[in-house]
């Protein structure tokens, strides 16, 4: 009878719960036996197992084989158990040392011939398994990404016949340490430039001002004048992602994808999903919460063109992330909460056919049918996008001047990250999540611009909501303009983007 004791690590949202992987084998007829709640990927490991260590030339006793997956209660999931176990079977039978196996966390599926596939969520685990102190395990395709947690000690294998090399002394894996490095300029310099755009400089500023405090921004025009174009543009102004803030990134990817691209390191994500996305989709869910698009847009610009046409129950979802920053996902046996700091950007047609204020005067809409599609957006929801501008048609003679003569993305980048560096500088955070204790505190105003914004309350009948978003957008304009002082025309422009709440 022997008993072999090795740790890996489940997933439960973005934690990384310590799993402690008990071999037993006994006399008795030959069996194996998997336990500890395990799900039908778990279940079917040995199969897995049996027939990688039977390929590397390994022997499989012919007695009762039990692996105990500790803590019971806790569900697991995937084929990453499938390491721990082949090396509990190896260690219980003699096979290969047992003397080191608790200086390191495993994980990794085996295909049938031994070698390891990359699994899901291997940079949480990572930074788990470094905070316990033990060195961490897993198939060559993660380390790249698991190498991003500075702390951790990460090894790398191909195959379950490299790690019992490993163990056995006979060739050692080397520790990876290959970092990669980023280059923001580069990274800023592949999105589409803001100059492309001809005419729009109202929609320009007012994405300026939202790339500088990190407010949500719904526009509002008919077909074809660069709604979408500002969008795509929009990453290229927003400034470089801190290294947390592109760890937290890199690791809801990783839990979504099953390996993050190390190519996107330090590039905030840009999510676009179609109007027909379900709320799941939207904020996560399943038996087994993932991430949705909010999630995975984290640090970064989750876009919403034809706003309108998601359904209603979809985009009410929408409104606690936006207020609070994270997302929890109860399901009937589990509950997992995720990060959601996203920059929604939303897009939409003034009416049902698009062509509302238009010049051509194409518009046939009544005023019923527009108040029934502008209502498809609910008060509540619009009350939360903190600018909300008109985008109209082009003129023909702008449109058709061939010399491009708007800013370059470059240039707005640089005005926007003097901003956020103002910002992180006074209070540590972007101005979209300052508090309402902060905003009396940081955001005070002289008589004149009292009165303006208790005028701007009365005729567009705001609340308490809105007031507190003119504050905070007034505060991003004063710290583009480099003045601590919010004045008179820092609020007049503040209020000029809460122009829909009076339609």
């Amino acid at each position: 009878m022997s008993l072999a004791v090795l740790y890996s690590r489940a997933l439960s949202g973005m934690q990384a719960p310590l799993v402690t992987v008990e071999t037993h084998i006994a006399n008795g007829l030959p069996s194996f036996t998997i336990v500890g709640l395990p799900e039908t990927e778990v279940k079917e490991s040995k199969d897995r197992v049996r027939a990688a260590l039977q390929n590397a030339q390994f022997k499989i006793p012919a007695q009762r084989i039990t692996i105990n997956l500790a803590p019971a209660d806790l569900p697991k999931e995937s084929g990453r158990f499938d390491l721990p176990i082949a090396l509990g079977i190896l260690a219980a039978t003699g096979q290969i040392p047992m003397d080191k196996l608790d200086q390191y966390e495993w994980a990794g599926e085996l295909a049938l011939t031994g070698e390891l596939r990359p699994i899901r969520g291997a940079l949480a685990m990572t930074y788990s398994a470094s905070q316990s102190g033990r060195s961490f395990v897993l198939p060559q395709q993660n380390a790249p990404e698991a190498a991003l947690v500075k702390k951790a000690t990460v090894y790398a294998a191909q195959s379950l016949l490299q790690i019992c090399a490993h163990l056995s002394g006979h060739e050692p894996l080397e520790i990876y340490n290959k970092t990669p490095s980023a280059n923001t300029d580069d990274m800023a310099s592949d999105y589409p430039d803001m100059q492309d755009i001809k005419g729009q400089l109202g929609a320009k500023r007012a994405l300026e001002i939202a790339a500088a405090g990190a407010h949500s921004v719904l526009m509002v025009g008919p077909p074809g004048t660069g709604k979408s174009m500002l969008a795509a543009r929009f990453p290229g102004l927003l400034p470089p992602m801190t290294e947390p803030e592109a760890l937290e990134s890199a690791a809801i990817q990783s839990l979504s994808q099953g390996q993050f691209n190390i190519a996107n390191w330090k590039r905030r994500p840009y999510r676009s999903p179609h109007h027909t996305a379900s709320g799941v989709a939207l904020v996560g869910g399943g038996s087994h919460p993932r991430p949705g698009e909010i999630s995975l847009a984290m640090h970064g610009v989750l876009f919403l063109d034809e706003l309108a046409e998601f359904d209603r129950k979809v985009l009410e979802v929408l409104r606690e992330p936006l207020e609070s920053g994270h997302i929890t996902i109860s399901r009937a046996a589990r509950q997992a909460e995720f990060p959601a700091q996203f920059q929604l950007i939303a897009a939409m047609n003034p009416c049902s056919c698009g062509y509302l204020g238009h010049p051509n005067g194409k518009c046939r809409c009544t005023p019923d049918q527009i108040a029934r599609y502008r209502g498809k957006i609910s008060g509540p929801l619009l009350d939360r996008i903190d600018i909300q501008i008109e985008v109209p048609a082009v003129p023909q003679e702008e449109l058709m001047r061939q010399s491009l003569t708007g800013e370059k993305s470059s240039a707005v980048r640089q005005r926007v990250a003097q901003a956020h560096q103002r910002q992180l500088n006074r209070q540590n955070k972007t101005n979209n999540r300052l508090s309402v204790k902060e905003i009396d505190q940081l955001c005070t105003l002289n008589t004149a611009c009292k009165d303006l914004l208790k005028q701007a309350i009365n005729r567009l009948s705001l609340s308490a909501r809105a007031y507190h978003r003119i504050l905070k957008v007034a505060r991003t304009i004063a710290d583009l303009s480099g003045t601590e002082t919010i004045s008179n025309q820092h609020i007049a422009e503040a209020i000029q983007y809460r122009r829909l709440d009076k339609n």
